[in-house]
């Protein structure tokens, strides 16, 4: 299980030394079938207040991604082979093109890259740039391809030793990021009310780990 893969990390030792792109993506890496739990929060112009989703990921197999919505609703997003179906209870299945949604695209090329291991996948599209210690560090992806960049600003990735425990996503469009809060970050967001303490869940991670 992801979860349980992504803080595995938990016992090794801290170490001061820089994260490296390379060894941030290899440490990350885990073989399919996977699942995390995670805590999803929207902040946007059109919405007077944070929307907050719960749910899982879940990797089957190599190039599908599962996104299961819990609550506030239930919803599944399944994204492969370019194209993302959402399915709802008592609706019809809407399938399109990722390109009409890069977050979503974005969410697929650094999740599903990230946990294959494919580096090359990722620098096929975006410019990586590391900062912080083995510890404590964050990997931004910023898009190079002047499509995805109309719209997405960059990706950038936070985690503790081998857990990735959060995706901040900044559009273009949107002045305040979309956080995705994974394994121990998710775990604890429920006890955090508010959009300081989330972001600082998302920057910082859980203070007893």
């Amino acid at each position: 299980m992801l979860a349980s893969a992504l803080g595995a990390s938990a016992a090794e030792p801290a170490s001061g030394e820089a994260a490296s792109p390379g060894w941030i993506l290899g440490k990350l890496a885990q073989p399919a079938p996977m699942a995390t739990p995670f805590v999803e929060v929207r902040e946007s112009r059109m919405l007077k207040n944070a929307l907050r989703l719960s749910g899982e990921y879940r990797r089957p197999q190599d190039g599908v991604l599962v996104r299961a919505v819990r609550d506030p609703y239930v919803e599944t997003t399944t994204i492969h082979a370019g194209q993302a179906t959402i399915e709802r209870a008592g609706r019809a299945p809407r399938t399109f093109s990722l390109a009409r949604a890069p977050e979503l695209a974005g969410l697929q090329d650094s999740f599903g890259a990230l946990l294959s291991g494919d580096r090359a996948a990722l620098e096929a599209l975006y410019r990586l740039r590391s900062e912080g210690t083995r510890q404590q560090w964050s990997l931004e992806l910023t898009p190079t391809a002047a499509e995805l960049a109309r719209r997405l600003q960059a990706i950038t990735l936070y985690g503790q030793d081998a857990e990735l425990r959060c995706i901040e996503t900044r559009m273009v469009d949107e002045p305040k990021p979309q956080r995705t809060l994974l394994a121990s970050a998710a775990e604890a967001a429920p006890a955090v009310v508010d959009a300081d303490g989330l972001a600082r869940l998302c920057h910082q991670g859980v203070a007893s780990r």
